[in-house]
Order: structure tokens, then sequence, then C-alpha cells
């Protein structure tokens, strides 16, 4: 089965929603002209790291950004895997991924469960609690968060658990820009899974960040990678041949979690 994806690279207007949603429509529309099927969103696209004034920024219970996606899945009958934003609900504000599916139904939200305390996250941000596993084109993939594909169990407990694809949305930095390579082609080996990795470009009044998203196959091969500005990337993958890869070289079957 084929399925063709767009990463929306994009840089982000640091603290202001209604600029980022104005330039993520534009984005989309633009995007619909390479005819994907899954439109692929940065980590907190909405706000960028304005995590001081999340209290009065951040999207109370990602409503806006659910409507917003729904709109836009509608209008393009296209799926999104739609970055992460500011989620405020009751008791906090989390860093929540949401995923909408070509009907304009929110399908899942995951919240970042590995909160980055290099970059203060955990002074303003609620780890979540739950996978990231969600259903779309009939097929099972994973979401998650950045900081996330620092943790190899946390990403094996998504391709244990059924995930031909992770996707991966990120405010990487530039000054980590090799761990960001290296790690996003060590995930997709070692799980045998395609992996579509969204960042963000540009810069905020503290980082500057890499861009470089990237799909890679489950060979570790890299199918298409972005430069560090503002870009639109698209690759084709085939998810029929991640069970091929897994008959060739069983790992999941010769895994001895008893013992680890």
């Amino acid at each position: 089965m084929k399925v063709k994806i767009t990463c929306v690279q994009m840089d982000i207007a640091f603290g202001d929603p209604n600029k980022n949603y104005e330039i993520a429509e534009k984005r989309i529309e633009e995007a619909m002209r390479e005819n994907p099927d899954i439109i692929v969103f940065p980590e907190l696209w909405t706000t960028g790291y304005d995590l001081t004034r999340l209290d009065t920024i951040a999207d109370k219970n990602a409503g806006t950004t659910i409507e917003f996606f729904k709109n836009a899945a509608k209008k393009y009958h296209v799926h999104f895997v739609g970055g992460s934003v500011a989620n405020r609900g009751d008791k906090g504000v989390k860093n929540t991924l949401l995923i909408i599916n070509n009907e304009g139904q929110l399908v899942h939200s995951y919240s970042k469960l590995h909160l980055f305390k290099l970059m203060d996250e955990h002074l303003y941000l609620d780890a979540g609690e739950e996978k990231g596993l969600f259903e779309l084109v009939n097929r099972t993939f994973g979401g998650v968060i950045c900081y996330d594909i620092r943790f190899p169990e946390w990403i094996r407990a998504h391709t244990a658990n059924g995930a031909e694809a992770l996707f991966v949305v990120a405010e990487w930095p530039a000054t980590r820009l090799s761990h960001w390579r290296s790690l996003l082609i060590a995930r997709a080996i070692e799980n045998q899974c395609f992996v579509i990795a969204c960042n963000r470009s540009g810069h905020d009044p503290n980082n500057q960040f890499a861009g470089h998203s990237m799909i890679i196959d489950p060979w570790g091969e890299v199918l298409a990678e972005a430069g560090a500005n503002e870009e639109l990337l698209s690759a084709e993958i085939e998810l029929d041949l991640v069970k091929d890869i897994r008959k060739q070289i069983p790992i999941f079957e010769d895994r001895r979690p008893d013992l680890y």
C-alpha cells in the first residue's frame, strides 16, 4: 500500500497563534499541490516555545486547532498528523499531538511523555501518560514528540504493538542536528519501520532550529530530507515493505523480553 506524505517544515511566529494559523492555512494549500494522503506539521506550531505565556496563549482543550484541522481535512479530503499544540486543560497545559482523518474526525491525541528539562518544559507543561498508537488509512502507526526519540524503549512500545510507521513532530535545535539524524535513522532500522519526522525551521529568542525534516524507510535509507529553511518535504512510502523486511530479519520474533 502506497501512501504519499508531505511534511510542512515551517518557521513559527513566536507566541502568536493567530499568525501561525494564517501561515498553516497557506502551507496546506501549497502542500495539496503535491497530492498527499497525509500532511504532517511540527511540534508546538501554534505558539512555539513561548512557555512562560502558555497560560494565556495555549489552546483550551486544543479546540481551536482541532477545528482548524477538521475544516482543512474536509475541504481537501486529506489526513493530518497535525503536529502538536499547547493544550490547556482544567489542570494544566500539555504538549499534545493531534491526528485528524480525511473526514474531519479526531482519530487520536497523544501528549508528550518525556519532558525536556533543558528547555524548561517540566516547569510549564504536564507530561502525558498514553501511547501514541493510532489507525489511519487502515494501518497502524505511532506518533511521538521530539525528545521522545531518545527513548528507544518507548518507540519499541509502539512498533511491538503493530506500528508500521513512526511519525515524529519536533522543534529540534540546530546544535544537535547530528543527533537528530542519527537517532531517526537508528529508530527506523531497529524497529524496521518508516520514520516520518517533521521538524520546524527558523529561530525564536533563545534557539536556532535545525529543520532537516526526514522520511526514512525501514532499512534506514533516507527517502527525502529537507534543508534548514522553510520547505515542503514529500515522499511516497510503500507500507507493505515493512512486513517483507520483518520477515527477512525477524527481530520481533527473536526478542527476549523475558530477560530484559
